[in-house]
């Protein structure tokens, strides 16, 4: 394990790169990953039919994979796929449930969440949030607050549907969803957002168990 850890060190970001290198790595891992790739895909022609223009897979879908690549390891099963997307004009949990079905009827087999961001204030008790990337900002971590979407782009000659990023990579435009930026992300840190209760952060550091799983973090309760 110890030989695994100091290798693993060599893929800590560089404190010179910038956000731009820093998405580029990112959206290369992103595509390098099938299952991930197979979820966007499905998430986009969930989004069509569904009328969500604005969505992203976010949290663990973003996070574990860089934690893990950061580590060396293996990449961690996705345990579950969180797709939010922002309607105010519907904020009904029903409309969540009707997405996650149509969702689980695509693949059954992926552990598909889905959460209207439009309606997250509530429970927070917070001020309306006005979008996917202000809802975002209000997350516990600021590592977890990053998501990743794709959108098709139309030409004259693009009659077909929505079809893969990889065999089709000219037909999207690729958006990085990231309120607090990559480079927390990439510095292998775990830390708190000053805009939720530190105990909120606590509680689910001490129960997600991310500092055991993965022991190169480096755990920021304050900013």
């Amino acid at each position: 394990m110890i030989h695994v850890l100091n290798g693993a060190m060599n893929n800590v970001m560089d404190e010179a790169m910038s956000e731009a290198a820093l998405k580029h790595r990112l959206l290369e891992w992103i595509a390098q990953d099938c299952e991930r790739v197979r979820a966007l895909e499905l998430a986009l022609q969930c989004a069509k039919v569904h009328s969500m223009p604005q969505w992203c897979l976010a949290a663990g879908f973003v996070r574990n994979l860089v934690w893990d690549r950061l580590h060396g390891f293996e990449l961690s099963p996705l345990n579950d796929i969180d797709l939010i997307y922002f309607c105010p004009l519907d904020i009904s949990p029903e409309r969540d449930l009707a997405i996650e079905t149509y969702l689980n009827q695509l693949a059954p087999e992926l552990p598909w969440s889905v959460k209207n961001q439009a309606r997250m204030h509530v429970r927070n008790q917070d001020m309306a949030y006005t979008s996917c990337v202000d809802a975002m900002a209000h997350w516990p971590e600021l590592e977890t607050a990053i998501g990743i979407s794709y959108q098709a782009v139309v030409t004259e000659s693009d009659t077909q549907t929505c079809v893969g990023m990889i065999n089709h990579p000219a037909s999207y435009d690729i958006e990085l969803v990231a309120p607090f930026g990559l480079n927390s992300l990439f510095a292998l840190k775990l830390s708190a957002n000053p805009k939720r209760a530190l105990s909120v952060f606590d509680h689910r550091v001490a129960t997600k168990g991310w500092l055991t799983r993965y022991p190169l973090l480096e755990c920021c309760r304050t900013s």
